[in-house]
């Protein structure tokens, strides 16, 4: 089955909007997509329960079939790092790996909660997640000013991990100098070897699909 793991060189750098748009470009394509951010912080309580605005977005962009777990397993009030605001929460990673064991479908879009090192537990973070998924490395970045160092470090440690990155891909905000950009994603890929994309529309995810 075909599937990236997203994750990003910091948290808010835009993982699930990219997540979004890999999963609208495949669905629009007829390609049945499961888009899963397992792990959720920062949630609002709605009508007694905690709703995750990140899992819901990924559940349209995929054409709203997921219920269920299979929008999301866990869901926490604090937005800190999930082993800090589960609390008295035990969250399984295996559990995690079952979900999407068991869910038939063509794509699978899993999407990490903060950067490679944010830890999930007192012993495992979201690089341990990313390996037991075993599905290559979307890597996420801002493309403005600091974007080089904090992809090239990520790119680093991700390497040493031993997992394979299909891409970095820089997200665009409004506000982002789009010549300053593209020439931050001219740098990264002058310095790695591997897919570097800009995203300035969701065309440009189209090697991915």
């Amino acid at each position: 089955m075909k599937g990236y793991f997203i994750t990003g060189t910091d948290t808010g750098v835009g993982k699930t909007f990219v997540t979004a748009t890999l999963a609208q470009r495949a669905t629009e394509r007829g390609t049945r997509v499961f888009a899963f951010k397992p792990i959720e912080t920062g949630c609002l309580e709605v009508a007694g329960e905690l709703v995750g605005a990140d899992q819901q977005l990924l559940v349209e962009a995929a054409g709203g079939w997921q219920t269920g777990q299979l929008v999301g397993l866990y869901r926490f009030q604090d937005p800190v790092a999930p082993w800090m605001a589960a609390g008295e929460t035990a969250i399984d990673l295996g559990l995690i790996k079952t979900t999407l064991d068991s869910t038939a479908c063509d794509l699978q879009l899993v999407e990490g909660a903060g950067g490679w090192r944010v830890p999930i537990t007192a012993t495992e973070d979201m690089s341990d997640l990313a390996r037991l998924v075993d599905f290559p490395i979307v890597l996420v970045g801002r493309a403005g000013l600091g974007t080089i160092n904090h992809t090239l470090l990520s790119l680093e440690v991700i390497s040493r991990d031993g997992c394979e990155v299909a891409a970095v891909v820089l997200s665009c905000l409004p506000t982002d100098s789009l010549p300053f950009a593209r020439a931050n994603a001219a740098e990264i890929a002058r310095r790695w070897t591997g897919c570097v994309l800009l995203l300035t529309d969701s065309l440009s995810l189209d090697s991915l699909l």
